[in-house]
């Protein structure tokens, strides 16, 4: 399954014109486009549409997309240069902005290559125990990808006590084995989460914004999404995840900050 069938993203006559039915699949518990869905279904026709794959792109949300409305997206070339193209992509609700993502796409010839980011020590994917599925994130985008718990604490065990900020899941699509950027950018935004392990609550929020940053895709099963909350304060949260192939590839970085809310029982 690749990430466009995974989101349902549509194609139409016009190459820069494309189509996000938002189904319960797609969707966040409380019934609307789960964001990383929204930045993703960007990044895929922008790819499409310029033929150049993800440098960077950044998802700004304005307004919420209801569960069962159809997200349309506008695309315009900005930019397109030898190496690379800068665009964006309008995404609207029966003509109400819902959220824009801005882009760069290309690729340039380099040999020297590096990572300076520190992959976290965590048990392989097998040895790790799944995370725990509480009955209000059934039916939703939350139910269609499979996490085990490479370190934190499951949603039964946040007692209250702060964690120290980081925590890192593996995150698996049954049948994708090549990471891609809308891949990335849907396992990025488990940041929120890493909100609930720093606070010790049951916890997580709407993200104001999605930020992706690919660095080299390679294939992999799994793709361990190292959370860290940075910060919360005034009702909003900041953090990143570093996002890493099981062979010690950094496959991106994805950043974030977000409106902050606790579970109700």
């Amino acid at each position: 399954m690749d990430a466009r069938t995974f989101l349902g993203l549509e194609a139409t006559d016009d190459p820069l014109v494309w189509r996000l039915p938002v189904t319960p699949g797609v969707s966040t518990p409380g019934a609307f486009l789960f964001g990383g869905c929204g930045l993703a279904a960007g990044v895929s026709a922008l790819e499409a549409a310029t033929g150049r794959p993800t440098v960077w792109a950044t998802a700004q949300y304005l307004s919420y997309a209801p569960t069962g409305t159809t997200l349309d997206f506008e695309l315009m070339i900005a930019v397109a240069g030898h190496q690379t193209t800068q665009a964006r992509a309008i995404g609207r609700v029966g003509g109400a902005e819902i959220l824009t993502v801005n882009a760069a796409l290309g690729r340039r010839p380099m040999e020297l290559t590096g990572t300076w980011a520190i992959k976290p020590d965590v048990p392989p994917p097998d040895d790790c125990p799944a995370r725990e599925m509480p009955e209000h994130l059934r039916g939703t985008v939350m139910e269609r990808v499979e996490v085990r718990m490479g370190s934190g604490r499951q949603f039964s065990e946040l007692d209250g006590t702060p964690g120290d900020g980081r925590t890192a899941l593996w995150a698996r699509l049954p049948g994708q084995l090549e990471p891609s950027a809308a891949w990335l950018a849907v396992v990025g935004d488990y940041i929120p989460g890493g909100v609930a392990q720093a606070l010790g609550r049951p916890a997580g929020g709407n993200s104001l914004d999605n930020t992706l940053r690919v660095a080299q895709l390679v294939p992999s099963e799994w793709v361990l999404c190292d959370i860290r909350i940075h910060g919360v304060a005034n009702g909003f949260g900041h953090g990143l995840a570093h996002l890493w192939s099981e062979h010690g590839t950094l496959l991106g970085t994805a950043s974030q900050s977000l409106i902050v809310r606790f579970w109700r029982p």
